[in-house]
């Protein structure tokens, strides 16, 4: 039987490519099937977190989250399209999930934003951070919240607070629970999608889920 089966693969070739084809189609399924398992068992996490910063309209119909790192140059290509998004639709909520995996400056990064909604500037400073070209230091950062209207000095010693520690944890742990390992990185209520997504395509995904 071995015999047999050998030879009519060494004659049929073509079996091969299509049994890999198979055995793709079905990794891609049972993926995407794992993908929303996981989006159910994390949508209060994901959506409803009354911790974690919100962009656009906080009661908006459309809610998209992103997790993201100051010092990603595709997260920084991304921003502008959000910003766009956000001024055109007024619907759009953006959940902003800090990820900083990129390094010590990313971590400083990630908590001196959240820091600063303390003195209700996080949306400044996000956009402030984002829009700068080049390696970030605790020292450029500084630079940088003084620049969007931060108290620095307040701004250090919030920084500190344990509530930043956890909800960064929480982050790491929900990225982890979707397998989540690059930036930027978009959800839906139905999609998990890596990459740098243009502003008419990220709208377009949040409005079919609206249909």
């Amino acid at each position: 039987m071995e015999r047999v089966v050998e030879n009519y693969i060494l004659e049929n070739p073509e079996i091969i490519l299509r049994a890999l084809e198979v055995l793709e189609t079905r990794k891609q399924e049972e993926a995407q099937r794992s993908r929303q398992q996981a989006l159910e068992e994390n949508r209060d996490a994901l959506f409803r977190d009354q911790t974690t910063p919100v962009l656009g309209n906080p009661d908006g119909q459309l809610t998209l989250v992103e997790f993201f790192d100051y010092q990603c140059g595709y997260c920084k290509e991304a921003s502008p399209g959000l910003q766009q998004l956000l001024e055109r639709n007024a619907e759009v909520r953006l959940v902003m999930k800090e990820f900083p995996i990129l390094g010590q400056a990313s971590m400083t990064a990630a908590r001196a934003a959240l820091a600063a909604r303390e003195q209700d500037r996080y949306e400044e400073l996000h956009w402030a951070l984002m829009a700068h070209r080049g390696q970030l230091d605790e020292n450029r950062i500084m630079d940088i919240a003084e620049e969007a209207g931060l108290d620095t000095e307040q701004l250090r010693e919030d920084m500190g607070s344990p509530h930043i520690d956890e909800e960064l944890r929480r982050n790491y742990a929900l990225a982890e629970n979707l397998n989540i390992n690059s930036t930027p990185t978009f959800v839906t209520p139905s999609a998990v999608i890596p990459g740098a997504l243009p502003a008419d395509r990220l709208e377009s995904m949040l409005e079919d889920q609206a249909d």
